[in-house]
């Protein structure tokens, strides 16, 4: 097959280049900085020369979006928002004027749709689109809207002859450099991986085969529409997450971190505490009630099969 990948430059989209190429499918990536071969050049905005790639492709499937691992000014806000819904928006212009569209649009979402909540898993059927949720800061609901955003555009797209995904995903968890499981292993052998303000928030994941696994049977599966969450079926809260991850790497102790200290390494690391303090309680409804099976469903065999690949991988 001959899939395009708006925006696959980053660690989703070099988890997903790399396998999709090596099961023989053409891979073609639209980067704003194209650096090599399959790479062209988009602007995320405008149609431009890149749409010729998308008339005759079978999938596109669409990562673009300013990295939400930064500071959660105004202005990176804005930034977050405009990438993700001008460049669902133009995809969606392109698939629209193609003389052979696509058969399939996977469009990148995110799990943080759902509330912030512990007391029930969010599943696609029952879960609840966050927001309004009493006791969080006010600005969290800023990342919803970008997640609703993002979605609306693909809804309002003009593609009848192309079926429609939105995959609300978790933290892809892949042993690559700079990706979120590096950062947290690199947390966890300094023996700060402990307890985040009571660690009782919920973490949801994926291990990246069984990302790039979601994907290929979400190809496959013609009947298959509408969002889509791609998460492991068993979150588990931040204190476990981490304990399995530290006994992964043979770390005995994770030094605890209240929430101010939370604020204080969120601004070290230019990020946010909302990538530490939501919960994210969310499940697999549809992927398991369409009968994928997870070949990495619990976290902590998970983590032991990612730190033993990172291992080689450094060894090499």
């Amino acid at each position: 097959m001959r899939i395009v990948v708006p925006g696959g430059t980053g660690q989703v989209g070099t988890v997903l280049r790399r396998a999709l190429t090596a099961a023989g499918h053409e891979v073609v990536v639209l980067s704003r900085r194209p650096s090599g071969p399959g790479e062209r050049a988009w602007d995320g905005r405008t149609l431009g020369a890149w749409a010729a790639e998308i008339d005759g492709s079978d999938v596109v499937i669409n990562l673009a979006g300013r990295s939400v691992s930064c500071r959660y000014t105004s202005a990176n806000l804005k930034a977050m928002m405009d990438s993700r819904v001008e460049s669902a928006r133009v995809v969606g212009e392109a698939i629209a004027a193609a003389a052979r569209p696509p058969a399939l649009w996977l469009q990148m979402s995110t799990a943080t749709i759902y509330a912030h909540r512990f007391h029930a898993p969010n599943d696609e059927a029952t879960g609840e689109i966050g927001g309004s949720e009493p006791g969080v800061p006010g600005y969290w609901s800023y990342s919803v809207d970008i997640a609703t955003a993002w979605e609306r555009e693909v809804e309002k797209a003009d593609t009848p002859h192309t079926r429609t995904v939105a995959l609300r995903s978790a933290m892809v968890m892949s042993p690559d450099r700079g990706g979120v499981f590096d950062v947290l292993s690199r947390l966890a052998r300094l023996g700060l991986g402990g307890p985040v303000a009571g660690g009782a928030q919920y973490v949801s994941w994926i291990h990246d085969h069984d990302f790039v696994r979601a994907v290929e049977f979400l190809i496959a599966r013609e009947d298959v529409s509408g969002p889509v969450n791609l998460a492991a079926p068993a979150p588990l809260p931040q204190r476990g997450f981490m304990r399995a991850l530290r006994s992964a790497w043979g770390v005995p102790v994770g030094l605890p971190a209240t929430r101010w200290m939370a604020e204080a390494g969120a601004f070290a690391l230019r990020s946010d505490t909302e990538l530490l303090l939501k919960s994210r309680r969310v499940v697999p409804g549809r992927l398991l009630a369409e009968g994928f099976a997870f070949e990495h469903p619990e976290w902590p065999e998970a983590a032991g099969d990612l730190v033993a690949r990172a291992r080689r991988e450094r060894r090499s």
